[in-house]
Protein backbone atom coordinates (compact mmCIF):
# COMPACT_ATOMS: atom_id res chain seq x y z
CA UNK A 1 0.00 0.00 0.00
CA UNK A 2 1.42 3.40 -0.92
CA UNK A 3 1.17 5.47 2.20
CA UNK A 4 1.13 9.11 0.15
CA UNK A 5 -0.53 8.38 -2.84
CA UNK A 6 -0.57 11.38 -5.28
CA UNK A 7 -4.32 11.60 -6.03
CA UNK A 8 -4.64 12.30 -2.17
CA UNK A 9 -1.57 13.94 -1.34
CA UNK A 10 -0.99 15.96 -4.63
CA UNK A 11 -1.33 19.10 -2.31
CA UNK A 12 2.07 17.98 -0.48
CA UNK A 13 4.00 17.89 -3.87
CA UNK A 14 2.72 21.38 -4.79
CA UNK A 15 3.49 23.22 -1.43
CA UNK A 16 6.89 21.13 -1.55
CA UNK A 17 7.47 22.01 -5.16
CA UNK A 18 6.02 25.90 -4.02
CA UNK A 19 9.13 25.64 -1.35
CA UNK A 20 11.86 24.80 -3.72
CA UNK A 21 10.74 27.23 -6.39
CA UNK A 22 11.27 29.69 -3.60
CA UNK A 23 14.50 29.03 -2.16
CA UNK A 24 15.92 28.62 -6.01
CA UNK A 25 14.66 32.14 -6.06
CA UNK A 26 16.15 33.55 -3.24
CA UNK A 27 19.65 31.90 -3.79
CA UNK A 28 20.07 33.36 -7.57
CA UNK A 29 18.05 36.56 -7.13
CA UNK A 30 19.57 37.57 -3.48
CA UNK A 31 22.19 35.54 -1.97
CA UNK A 32 23.82 34.56 -5.38
CA UNK A 33 22.72 38.28 -7.67
CA UNK A 34 26.52 39.21 -8.92
CA UNK A 35 28.56 36.33 -10.56
CA UNK A 36 31.64 35.98 -8.17
CA UNK A 37 34.21 33.12 -6.96
CA UNK A 38 32.48 31.10 -4.34
CA UNK A 39 35.22 30.30 -1.82
CA UNK A 40 35.52 27.27 0.51
CA UNK A 41 34.16 29.12 3.69
CA UNK A 42 31.15 30.20 1.60
CA UNK A 43 30.33 26.68 -0.12
CA UNK A 44 30.81 25.27 3.53
CA UNK A 45 28.41 27.36 5.25
CA UNK A 46 25.99 26.62 2.07
CA UNK A 47 26.57 22.88 2.47
CA UNK A 48 25.61 23.03 6.33
CA UNK A 49 22.18 25.07 5.27
CA UNK A 50 21.21 22.62 2.79
CA UNK A 51 21.83 19.75 4.84
CA UNK A 52 19.97 21.64 8.09
CA UNK A 53 16.97 21.94 5.88
CA UNK A 54 16.97 18.60 4.68
CA UNK A 55 17.03 17.63 8.41
CA UNK A 56 14.08 20.04 9.59
CA UNK A 57 12.43 19.03 6.65
CA UNK A 58 12.72 15.38 7.77
CA UNK A 59 11.60 16.16 11.25
CA UNK A 60 8.47 17.88 10.31
CA UNK A 61 7.78 14.96 8.12
CA UNK A 62 8.02 12.59 10.70
CA UNK A 63 5.80 14.72 12.60
CA UNK A 64 2.97 14.74 9.85
CA UNK A 65 2.94 11.27 9.30
CA UNK A 66 2.76 10.43 12.33
CA UNK A 67 -0.26 12.88 12.86
CA UNK A 68 -1.68 11.30 9.76
CA UNK A 69 -1.47 7.55 11.08
CA UNK A 70 -3.11 7.93 13.89
CA UNK A 71 -5.95 10.37 12.51
CA UNK A 72 -6.76 9.22 8.94
CA UNK A 73 -9.67 6.66 8.37
CA UNK A 74 -7.58 4.69 5.89
CA UNK A 75 -4.72 3.92 8.79
CA UNK A 76 -6.79 3.66 11.56
CA UNK A 77 -8.83 1.00 9.85
CA UNK A 78 -5.76 -0.91 9.47
CA UNK A 79 -5.10 -4.03 12.17
CA UNK A 80 -2.00 -4.12 13.60
CA UNK A 81 -0.33 -0.70 12.57
CA UNK A 82 0.94 1.11 14.81
CA UNK A 83 1.17 5.01 13.41
CA UNK A 84 4.95 5.89 15.38
CA UNK A 85 6.84 2.86 14.23
CA UNK A 86 5.52 3.68 10.70
CA UNK A 87 6.72 7.38 10.99
CA UNK A 88 10.09 6.89 12.03
CA UNK A 89 10.42 4.15 9.32
CA UNK A 90 9.02 7.04 6.83
CA UNK A 91 11.97 9.52 8.52
CA UNK A 92 14.79 7.09 8.41
CA UNK A 93 13.61 6.00 4.77
CA UNK A 94 13.64 9.66 3.58
CA UNK A 95 17.36 9.98 5.83
CA UNK A 96 18.67 6.69 3.65
CA UNK A 97 17.82 8.55 0.69
CA UNK A 98 19.11 11.37 0.86
CA UNK A 99 22.44 10.20 2.22
CA UNK A 100 22.46 7.85 -0.84
CA UNK A 101 21.85 10.75 -3.23
CA UNK A 102 24.15 12.87 -1.54
CA UNK A 103 26.75 10.06 -1.68
CA UNK A 104 25.94 9.22 -5.56
CA UNK A 105 26.16 13.41 -5.86
CA UNK A 106 30.01 12.57 -5.25
CA UNK A 107 30.40 10.78 -9.08
CA UNK A 108 28.40 14.01 -10.91
CA UNK A 109 31.53 16.67 -9.09
CA UNK A 110 34.12 14.30 -10.80
CA UNK A 111 32.17 15.61 -14.32
CA UNK A 112 31.69 19.10 -12.87
CA UNK A 113 35.41 19.40 -12.50
CA UNK A 114 36.31 17.48 -15.88
CA UNK A 115 33.45 19.82 -17.71
CA UNK A 116 34.49 22.69 -16.32
CA UNK A 117 38.33 22.22 -17.12
CA UNK A 118 37.12 21.03 -20.61
CA UNK A 119 35.32 24.12 -21.75
CA UNK A 120 37.39 26.39 -19.87
CA UNK A 121 34.66 27.80 -17.53
CA UNK A 122 36.12 30.47 -14.91
CA UNK A 123 35.40 29.60 -10.82
CA UNK A 124 33.61 32.83 -11.33
CA UNK A 125 30.83 31.06 -13.45
CA UNK A 126 30.74 27.91 -12.77
CA UNK A 127 28.32 29.01 -9.95
CA UNK A 128 25.80 30.16 -13.39
CA UNK A 129 25.95 27.22 -14.81
CA UNK A 130 25.53 24.92 -11.84
CA UNK A 131 22.26 26.57 -10.86
CA UNK A 132 20.62 26.52 -14.21
CA UNK A 133 22.05 22.77 -14.44
CA UNK A 134 20.37 21.73 -11.33
CA UNK A 135 17.37 23.72 -12.02
CA UNK A 136 17.08 21.59 -15.01
CA UNK A 137 17.93 18.49 -13.45
CA UNK A 138 15.29 19.16 -11.12
CA UNK A 139 12.59 19.18 -13.60
CA UNK A 140 14.19 16.06 -14.93
CA UNK A 141 14.38 14.04 -11.68
CA UNK A 142 10.99 14.70 -11.39
CA UNK A 143 9.88 13.02 -14.42
CA UNK A 144 11.96 10.05 -13.65
CA UNK A 145 10.64 9.47 -9.78
CA UNK A 146 6.82 9.95 -11.40
CA UNK A 147 7.54 7.46 -14.47
CA UNK A 148 9.44 5.00 -11.47
CA UNK A 149 6.66 4.94 -9.59
CA UNK A 150 4.45 3.64 -11.90
CA UNK A 151 7.06 1.16 -13.58
CA UNK A 152 8.79 -0.03 -10.07
CA UNK A 153 4.90 -1.34 -9.56
CA UNK A 154 6.05 -4.08 -12.12
CA UNK A 155 8.77 -6.86 -10.78
CA UNK A 156 10.70 -7.44 -13.78
CA UNK A 157 11.21 -4.04 -13.85
CA UNK A 158 12.35 -4.06 -10.64
CA UNK A 159 14.42 -7.31 -11.06
CA UNK A 160 15.97 -5.26 -14.37
CA UNK A 161 16.89 -1.88 -12.64
CA UNK A 162 18.79 -4.23 -9.61
CA UNK A 163 20.52 -5.83 -12.03
CA UNK A 164 21.63 -2.70 -13.82
CA UNK A 165 22.70 -1.04 -10.32
CA UNK A 166 24.76 -4.35 -9.55
CA UNK A 167 26.38 -4.00 -13.35
CA UNK A 168 26.84 -0.40 -12.92
CA UNK A 169 28.50 -0.92 -9.81
CA UNK A 170 30.70 -3.41 -11.03
CA UNK A 171 31.55 -1.32 -13.84
CA UNK A 172 32.91 1.62 -11.57
CA UNK A 173 34.39 -0.58 -8.85
CA UNK A 174 36.95 -1.99 -11.57
CA UNK A 175 37.31 1.69 -13.54
CA UNK A 176 38.78 2.65 -10.25
CA UNK A 177 39.67 6.54 -10.18
CA UNK A 178 40.85 6.45 -13.90
CA UNK A 179 40.68 10.60 -15.27
CA UNK A 180 37.45 10.90 -17.79
CA UNK A 181 38.96 12.77 -20.96
CA UNK A 182 36.16 14.76 -22.58
CA UNK A 183 37.81 15.33 -26.20
CA UNK A 184 36.61 11.95 -27.56
CA UNK A 185 33.02 12.26 -25.91
CA UNK A 186 30.35 11.51 -28.07
CA UNK A 187 27.76 14.23 -26.58
CA UNK A 188 30.79 16.85 -27.00
CA UNK A 189 30.78 15.86 -30.62
CA UNK A 190 27.13 16.20 -31.09
CA UNK A 191 26.62 19.34 -29.25
CA UNK A 192 29.42 21.24 -31.61
CA UNK A 193 27.65 19.72 -34.78
CA UNK A 194 23.82 21.25 -33.43
CA UNK A 195 25.06 24.52 -32.35
CA UNK A 196 26.88 27.56 -33.70
CA UNK A 197 29.69 27.66 -31.30
CA UNK A 198 32.13 31.14 -29.94
CA UNK A 199 34.93 30.13 -29.17
CA UNK A 200 35.28 32.10 -26.29
CA UNK A 201 33.96 32.99 -22.57
CA UNK A 202 31.48 36.06 -23.23
CA UNK A 203 31.44 37.00 -19.42
CA UNK A 204 27.98 34.73 -18.26
CA UNK A 205 26.36 35.02 -21.44
CA UNK A 206 25.26 31.52 -22.91
CA UNK A 207 24.33 32.99 -25.82
CA UNK A 208 26.24 35.72 -28.19
CA UNK A 209 25.73 37.87 -31.42
CA UNK A 210 27.89 37.80 -34.07
CA UNK A 211 26.94 39.84 -37.50
CA UNK A 212 23.56 38.73 -37.12
CA UNK A 213 24.03 35.24 -36.36
CA UNK A 214 23.41 33.57 -32.74
CA UNK A 215 25.97 31.71 -31.13
CA UNK A 216 26.03 29.59 -27.80
CA UNK A 217 29.36 30.47 -26.05
CA UNK A 218 30.87 27.31 -23.66
CA UNK A 219 29.11 28.52 -20.90
CA UNK A 220 25.68 26.75 -22.78
CA UNK A 221 27.50 23.76 -24.46
CA UNK A 222 29.36 22.95 -20.34
CA UNK A 223 25.45 23.44 -19.29
CA UNK A 224 23.99 20.61 -22.01
CA UNK A 225 26.46 18.28 -20.99
CA UNK A 226 26.12 18.74 -16.90
CA UNK A 227 22.41 18.29 -17.97
CA UNK A 228 23.03 15.07 -20.05
CA UNK A 229 25.43 13.58 -17.87
CA UNK A 230 22.93 13.69 -14.80
CA UNK A 231 19.69 11.99 -17.39
CA UNK A 232 22.58 9.55 -17.23
CA UNK A 233 23.06 9.41 -13.79
CA UNK A 234 19.68 9.47 -12.66
CA UNK A 235 19.03 6.33 -14.64
CA UNK A 236 20.89 5.04 -11.65
CA UNK A 237 20.53 7.31 -8.80
CA UNK A 238 16.48 7.38 -9.22
CA UNK A 239 16.08 3.14 -9.09
CA UNK A 240 18.67 3.31 -5.44
CA UNK A 241 15.95 5.57 -3.66
CA UNK A 242 13.19 3.06 -4.96
CA UNK A 243 15.05 0.23 -3.70
CA UNK A 244 15.14 1.69 -0.12
CA UNK A 245 11.16 3.21 -0.55
CA UNK A 246 8.44 2.38 -2.22
CA UNK A 247 7.04 6.00 -1.29
CA UNK A 248 7.32 8.74 -4.84
CA UNK A 249 6.64 11.77 -1.98
CA UNK A 250 10.03 10.20 -0.31
CA UNK A 251 11.66 9.55 -3.06
CA UNK A 252 10.57 13.18 -5.05
CA UNK A 253 11.53 14.95 -1.78
CA UNK A 254 14.90 13.31 -0.53
CA UNK A 255 15.76 13.36 -3.84
CA UNK A 256 15.54 16.82 -4.35
CA UNK A 257 16.90 18.02 -1.13
CA UNK A 258 20.46 16.30 -2.40
CA UNK A 259 20.30 17.91 -5.53
CA UNK A 260 19.79 21.02 -4.27
CA UNK A 261 23.07 21.32 -2.34
CA UNK A 262 25.09 19.91 -5.28
CA UNK A 263 26.37 23.47 -6.49
CA UNK A 264 27.80 24.02 -2.75
CA UNK A 265 29.04 21.10 -2.26
CA UNK A 266 30.88 20.70 -5.19
CA UNK A 267 32.54 24.22 -4.62
CA UNK A 268 33.21 23.05 -0.80
CA UNK A 269 34.98 19.23 -2.39
CA UNK A 270 36.27 20.55 -5.68
CA UNK A 271 39.80 21.23 -4.11
CA UNK A 272 40.38 17.87 -2.74
CA UNK A 273 38.67 15.46 -4.25
CA UNK A 274 41.75 13.77 -5.63
CA UNK A 275 42.66 13.04 -2.15
CA UNK A 276 39.83 10.44 -1.66
CA UNK A 277 41.49 7.86 -3.75
CA UNK A 278 39.13 5.06 -2.61
CA UNK A 279 35.64 7.32 -2.80
CA UNK A 280 34.31 5.53 -5.96
CA UNK A 281 35.23 1.91 -4.49
CA UNK A 282 32.59 2.80 -1.65
CA UNK A 283 30.26 4.59 -4.33
CA UNK A 284 30.52 1.12 -6.00
CA UNK A 285 29.76 -0.81 -3.47
CA UNK A 286 26.14 1.17 -2.37
CA UNK A 287 25.15 0.92 -5.75
CA UNK A 288 25.67 -2.91 -5.95
CA UNK A 289 24.31 -3.23 -2.42
CA UNK A 290 20.88 -1.79 -3.22
CA UNK A 291 20.77 -3.67 -6.39
CA UNK A 292 20.92 -6.86 -4.32
CA UNK A 293 18.09 -5.23 -2.20
CA UNK A 294 15.74 -4.91 -5.06
CA UNK A 295 17.10 -8.46 -6.86
CA UNK A 296 17.08 -10.33 -3.70
CA UNK A 297 17.95 -9.20 -0.50
CA UNK A 298 13.66 -7.16 0.23
CA UNK A 299 12.31 -10.51 -0.77
CA UNK A 300 14.54 -12.33 1.60
CA UNK A 301 13.42 -10.38 4.56
CA UNK A 302 9.63 -10.73 3.78
CA UNK A 303 9.44 -8.05 1.11
CA UNK A 304 11.46 -5.29 3.30
CA UNK A 305 15.05 -5.54 3.80
CA UNK A 306 15.22 -2.84 7.25
CA UNK A 307 15.64 0.25 6.22
CA UNK A 308 17.66 0.94 9.49
CA UNK A 309 20.21 -1.89 8.25
CA UNK A 310 20.42 0.24 4.84
CA UNK A 311 21.46 3.43 6.66
CA UNK A 312 24.33 1.97 8.77
CA UNK A 313 25.71 0.00 5.77
CA UNK A 314 25.85 2.79 3.29
CA UNK A 315 27.23 5.10 6.06
CA UNK A 316 29.59 2.46 6.41
CA UNK A 317 30.44 2.04 2.84
CA UNK A 318 30.97 5.81 2.19
CA UNK A 319 32.21 6.30 5.45
CA UNK A 320 34.89 3.68 5.16
CA UNK A 321 35.94 4.29 2.21
CA UNK A 322 36.79 8.55 2.68
CA UNK A 323 38.42 7.24 6.23
CA UNK A 324 40.61 5.17 4.25
CA UNK A 325 41.39 7.50 1.37
CA UNK A 326 42.46 10.03 4.36
CA UNK A 327 44.42 7.66 6.34
CA UNK A 328 46.73 6.44 2.79
CA UNK A 329 46.79 10.71 1.71
CA UNK A 330 48.30 10.99 5.58
CA UNK A 331 51.14 8.14 4.87
CA UNK A 332 51.83 9.65 1.65
CA UNK A 333 52.50 12.87 2.98
CA UNK A 334 54.31 11.97 5.76
CA UNK A 335 56.54 10.05 3.68
CA UNK A 336 57.35 12.73 1.58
Amino acid sequence: MILFPFSEYWWLYLGFTAFVLVVIALDLGIFHKKAHEVSFKEASIWTTVWISLALIFNYLFYLYARHEFSTADRFTSLANFDPEAQAKTSALEFLTGFVVEKSLAVDNIFVFAVVFAYFGIPKIYQHRVLFWGILGALAFRALFIAMGSVLMQYHWIVIFFGALLILTGIKMFFAGTKPQNLENNFIVKQLKKIFRVHPKIEGQQFFFKKDGLTYVTPLFLALIFLELSDIIFAVDSVPAIFALTKEPLIVFTSNIFAILGLRSMYFMLAGVMEKFYFIKYGLASVLVFVGLKMVWLNEAFAGKFPISWSLGIIALLIGGSVLISIAIDRQKTTAI
